[in-house]
């Protein structure tokens, strides 16, 4: 059974810097893309950064400039540098793998980051 698993997270203090990595412990064929998504108290998940097959990225707006996501270059990794960090980044951090052919998103545990003031 494939699993991703996130490490990285913690408490750091506003403008400090994190750097988020997930792995699979399997292995998954037909990658689409990966991704990060959060999730804050009391709201709905939301798109972090993604990175396609192809390497095309993409940010939400909230993050561009301060976050870069890339790919490991050993098995299936995905890191997620976080760099000027502000209190609304604090968050659940979850890693995504999207798969095609059939299509199928594969999720981790999520990691506790939060940013204090």
């Amino acid at each position: 059974q494939v699993q991703l698993v996130e490490s990285g997270g913690g408490l750091v203090q506003s403008g400090g810097s994190l750097r988020l990595s997930c792995v699979t412990s399997g292995t998954i064929f037909s990658i689409n893309s990966m991704g990060w998504y959060r999730q804050a108290p009391g709201k709905q998940r939301e798109l972090v950064a993604l990175i396609e097959l192809i390497g095309n990225t993409n940010y939400a707006d909230s993050v561009r400039g301060r976050f870069t996501i890339s790919r490991g270059n050993a098995g299936i990794r995905v890191n997620l540098q976080m760099n000027n960090l502000k209190p609304e980044d604090t968050a659940v951090y979850y890693c995504k793998v999207t798969t095609f052919g059939p299509s199928r998103d594969y999720w981790g545990q999520g990691t506790q980051v939060t940013v204090s003031s």
